[in-house]
């Protein structure tokens, strides 16, 4: 089995996740059209449907609190999109080192051991 590096983790898995669940958020709850939205976080309007739809990044579930955390920032975003970078590098910064992304990374190899601390260095 190849050996996976935390990064890979956070970009195959965790933004695209991330990213599922604030346009859900713009959509759904903020009712920003599929077009606002693609046009604030940088993608396109398939990539909105995808999400909307649980076509791309399906595999992820976030816990209560995390979604929680996810919807504080999505509320941001909707008050100032011309952050987006900010408020999304900040989400995927809050679950650097968490155990929510210590287990995605075990899952994903098998050489990453409980007692893993990788994600934690500076």
């Amino acid at each position: 089995m190849k050996k996976i590096m935390p990064q890979e983790i956070e970009v195959w898995y965790l933004l695209p996740a991330l990213r599922r669940e604030v346009t859900k958020a713009l959509v759904e709850k903020h009712k920003l059209s599929q077009r606002k939205a693609a046009e604030i976080l940088g993608i396109t309007e398939a990539a909105i449907s995808q999400y909307k739809n649980s076509k791309r990044a399906s595999k992820i579930k976030f816990s209560k609190d995390e979604k929680e955390l996810i919807e504080r920032a999505s509320n941001k975003i909707v008050k100032n999109p011309e952050h987006i970078m900010n408020y999304m590098y900040a989400l995927s910064k809050a679950f650097k080192g968490s155990q929510f992304l210590c287990r995605l990374h075990r899952k994903h190899d098998a050489h990453i051991g409980k007692d893993c601390k990788l994600c934690k260095m500076n």
